[in-house]
């Protein structure tokens, strides 16, 4: 099976499991589009030397699989315990002061100080990916210790996090350590910053204009949503965002469990109607950490999600920790490319047919994916200095896969993240005749084309200027 044919983007996470050489060959042999790279673990040293295996990688397989950083975020931990331990019982009353102490089963800190001032009494904290459940009884300001009741037996460990549901927390949305490293993403040019627990459309725009400061305008912001605020404000944050992430394990802690299938399915929903890329996170295939093959219900997971019309499915322990980190990357690719004959296209164009705007590309656009039904298309192929018209055909989910051609590499890890398009690189002729004749030639050395094969090829003219999708035009290879 040839992966590049695999529509729906596959997003692996780099890690101690996958930094070599060889394993990251491995990954982007297997499906792998765009290498995540989780700064919540690792410093600096590491990432760089990271960055420098997949690019070394990429030249040597004359691929662009591209970088996305994925921030810290603004959260709060517990400090650390006697012992590195406290077994904490159901029924019994801990303090969490707000000035670092060593914990024990009474007491044990947290590194938010403003944490009293902002939850209330009735509040749940929820502990260690909500392990622990605690609901605030009163406040002792003169300690500036926080009164909860434990809800029920667990084990708490060294710096474990805390998430409060429904509550806008007053951390700023960057921290010292997440604006370092959105300067190092400026410097070493990653093409996607993951922005983490994103609460609302203003921390979009200050990371925006933050990266743009510092060189990084290009960069595209995908808004991980994973709090009670993320869902809440979550249209706002999606017309500012370039594209979506359901990173459904704080999520899970945050709101009831059987509820995050039901906003997986809407989130995928809204961000196709705006044609945004949306990810769907966590969990997918996690037993193949240890195990090298998946479960019956991981593989219904990642099935459920491609046959949403999600544009791409995470890996993030089964690579960067696993035991099975290729193997995880094939088995995602194998189950997406296998649910993609599965997929209703008519009903997913009938979806973006609803939400298209009334002007030229978008109706062009729509005319090549309608041919796309209706005639065998082998290929559609998208001269383009942009992106643009690869993204505007790929919102109408044709069956036939769209094949970006473009001159500029950083355009193709642009569009690692749309649903059904292969980026080539090519030089394009000024003359418009010999730049479709260049792009079909191009694809035919990638994908092999049969004389008698049809393509549609759409684009702007002139080519030089974006977002002007203004024409299409059927081929038959010879």
């Amino acid at each position: 099976m040839n992966h590049f044919l695999c529509k729906t983007k596959i997003v692996a996470t780099i890690g101690p499991a996958c930094r070599s050489k060889e394993k990251v060959r491995g990954l982007i042999q297997a499906g792998m589009d765009v290498a995540r790279l989780n700064f919540s673990h690792a410093n600096h040293e590491e990432h760089l030397e990271n960055i420098n295996t997949i690019r070394a990688v990429n030249q040597e397989l004359g691929t662009e699989v591209a970088l996305m950083l994925d921030t810290k975020g603004p959260e709060i931990r517990t400090h650390n315990f006697e012992n590195g331990v406290a077994t904490l019982k159901k029924g019994n009353m801990v303090r969490i002061a707000m000035k670092e102490v060593l914990g024990t089963t009474e007491k044990f800190s947290v590194t938010h100080a403003s944490l009293i001032h902002d939850v209330e009494v009735g509040n749940i904290l929820l502990v260690d990916d909500g392990n622990l459940t605690l609901q605030v009884l009163s406040k002792d300001f003169n300690n500036q210790e926080l009164i909860c009741l434990i809800e029920n037996n667990a084990t708490l460990k060294n710096r474990r996090g805390i998430n409060v549901p429904s509550v806008k927390l007053s951390l700023p949305f960057l921290s010292e350590q997440d604006k370092k490293d959105l300067v190092f993403g400026c410097e070493n040019e990653v093409d996607f910053v993951a922005a983490s627990f994103v609460s609302s459309a203003e921390d979009i725009i200050e990371m925006r204009r933050f990266l743009k400061e510092h060189g990084g305008e290009g960069i595209q912001i995908i808004a991980k949503i994973e709090n009670t605020m993320g869902i809440r404000n979550f249209d706002e944050i999606l017309s500012v965002a370039d594209g979506i992430m359901v990173a459904r394990g704080d999520l899970g802690v945050e709101i009831p469990i059987h509820e995050v299938p039901i906003f997986q399915r809407s989130i995928v929903a809204k961000c196709h109607f705006a044609n945004k890329p949306v990810i769907v996170a966590t969990q997918m295939l996690e037993s193949m950490q240890y195990n090298s093959r998946p479960t019956r219900a991981e593989v219904n997971d990642v099935a459920t999600a491609v046959l949403s019309g999600c544009d791409a499915i995470m890996l993030s322990g089964e690579t960067a920790s696993g035991l099975y980190p290729v193997e995880s990357v094939n088995t995602m690719n194998t189950i997406a490319f296998r649910m993609e004959e599965e997929i209703n296209y008519k009903e997913l164009m009938s979806r973006a047919r609803e939400a298209r705007v009334n002007d030229i590309a978008s109706t062009i656009a729509l005319g090549v994916a309608d041919a796309a039904q209706q005639l065998p298309i082998s290929a559609i192929l998208t001269p383009t200095m942009s992106g643009f018209t690869a993204r505007a055909v790929s919102h109408f989910r044709p069956k036939a896969p769209i094949i970006a051609v473009t001159m500029n590499r950083k355009v193709m890890r642009s569009l690692a993240l749309s649903w059904g398009v292969f980026p080539i690189l090519a030089v394009l002729q000024d003359n418009f005749e010999n730049v479709i004749q260049q792009a079909i030639k191009e694809a035919n050395r990638k994908f092999a084309f049969t004389p008698g094969d049809m393509v549609i090829v759409t684009a702007g003219i002139p080519l030089n200027i974006a977002r002007t999708t203004n024409m299409m035009k059927i081929e038959i290879i010879k």
